[in-house]
């Protein structure tokens, strides 16, 4: 965690998320999905502590959330986008200062035409 006391005294969580990283990945269950690549839409949210960071070196940068989502793609195929959610979530709550992690992984080709888009939430708290 950060550290150094906020002003007000008060322990501040800061939310930081990036929404819609583009991912081509290979994820699926089903024959026609191995081998090949395909969309994911991913969003992350971290929960960090937070005590009047002013320097980059001082908070999670953007950019390592994107490279973390892509490192995880080029892991392989990986079955089931929840694999993939909780693959993500350990590489980002490896910062110590992340308390917090929210991943959304939208298979935007799931079910086309019949839905824009089928995933998982998940949600994993530093104990």
């Amino acid at each position: 965690m950060l550290t150094g006391p906020h002003p007000s005294g008060k322990v501040v969580v800061s939310k930081i998320f990036v929404h819609g990283i583009q991912i081509d990945a290979e994820v699926g269950v089903y024959p026609h999905e191995r081998g090949r690549t395909q969309p994911l839409v991913v969003d992350v949210e971290l929960d960090v502590a937070w005590s009047g960071a002013d320097r980059l070196a001082d908070t999670v940068n953007y950019e390592t959330i994107v490279a973390a989502a892509k490192a995880v793609a080029d892991e392989g195929h990986i079955e089931l986008v929840e694999v993939y959610a909780e693959h993500l979530a350990g590489r980002v709550m490896a910062d110590p200062r992340v308390t917090r992690a929210r991943i959304r992984v939208d298979k935007p080709q799931a079910l086309a035409p019949h839905a824009a888009g089928a995933g998982v939430e998940i949600t994993v708290v530093r104990a």
